[in-house]
């Protein structure tokens, strides 16, 4: 059987959160993300809900308490909401909470049913409230289809949360519009720079806008209070005034976070990285068809020892990313 202890890398950091990619396709080509011409895994290359599942398990047997279902789009998965409803029933049984990251393209048909399998909260990828920008940032995104994910999520009961990209030249000056429409809605909204993840047919150099210099327009705007809530992700958050709305920074350039890193990530394939911007990994799949969940375990326990200190992200004309792999294969 697992091992009870903590999870503890070499930095002493405690890990408490799991993100899991469950598929690295996605219905959008969104620019700053990946290629208009994607390869996505062959689907026989894909974990089943069991092995996610019971990997997912033995880490909540090591103190992981949060889990975000990711992908790519993982609503693309015809069986990831069955995965959210077994994992849902660990909520209060070692799991605090289960979460979503969608681009809310298929949320409309699946809101009611991620609610009742005990997700309360999801982000939504959104960084554009204009349809024609929208279609132009996400090359095939159908902006109406996402606000009716959207509603359809709130009507079910679940809080939302925005991620929006700042992309310079593209949605800047809709930034301290998309606030107001959060503000209106009830919604919370995080900024998040650009991440140098894989090869894309655009230089990110254009687009790179510091998160800095998007908070002292906002300021100028908006009565904004540091808040010190914390979920577990790397966000630094403000109030909004007298409303119940939160700005979240994720400025993983400009202001690095890795200290406070108490994040793991599984692709759909298995492999466990230890950083979103390094290669360090084990591979989990191999572990539990080989060993079974005390082979999960001991390779739990050795990439403990492999968790970089920091990534090492840059932006700069001609600059190779970070790392080959797009931010679809491990998750947002």
């Amino acid at each position: 059987m697992p091992s009870a202890s903590p999870l503890i890398d070499a930095h002493g950091r405690a890990i408490r959160y799991l993100r899991i990619s469950v598929t690295d396709r996605c219905d959008l080509r969104c620019r700053y993300c990946m290629a208009e011409t994607m390869q996505f895994l062959p689907r026989e290359r894909l974990m089943s809900l069991d092995e996610i599942a019971t990997i997912a398990e033995c880490f909540i047997a090591r103190g992981v308490h949060k889990i975000r279902l990711s992908g790519g789009e993982p609503l693309m998965r015809g069986d990831t909401v069955a995965l959210a409803e077994r994992l849902g029933t660990r909520l209060a049984r070692g799991l605090d909470e289960l979460t979503m990251t969608t681009n809310a393209t298929r949320l409309a048909r699946h809101a009611g049913a991620l609610a009742a399998a005990g997700i309360r909260r999801i982000n939504v990828s959104l960084d554009s409230l204009d349809p024609d920008t929208f279609r132009h940032i996400t090359r095939t995104g159908d902006l109406d289809r996402v606000l009716d994910g959207i509603a359809a999520a709130r009507d079910a009961g679940i809080a939302i949360k925005i991620n929006m990209v700042a992309l310079k030249g593209l949605n800047e000056h809709e930034i301290a519009p998309m606030l107001d429409w959060c503000v209106e809605q009830g919604f919370d909204l995080s900024l998040i720079e650009t991440m140098p993840l894989g090869a894309i047919d655009e230089d990110r150099t254009d687009r790179f806008l510091p998160l800095p210099q998007v908070f002292e327009a906002l300021s100028a705007r908006f009565a904004l209070v540091r808040d010190g809530f914390r979920t577990a992700g790397p966000a630094r958050y403000w109030r909004v005034g007298d409303s119940g709305t939160r700005l979240g920074l994720i400025s993983p350039l400009t202001a690095n976070f890795c200290d406070g890193c108490n994040r793991v990530r599984l692709t759909t394939e298995g492999l466990l990285y230890l950083c979103l911007g390094r290669d360090e990994h084990v591979d989990l799949r191999a572990a539990l068809r080989n060993g079974g969940p005390a082979a999960v375990d001991a390779a739990i326990e050795t990439a403990m020892t492999r968790k970089p200190a920091r990534h090492d992200f840059r932006i700069a004309p001609g600059a190779a990313p970070a790392v080959a792999r797009h931010m679809s294969v491990t998750g947002g």
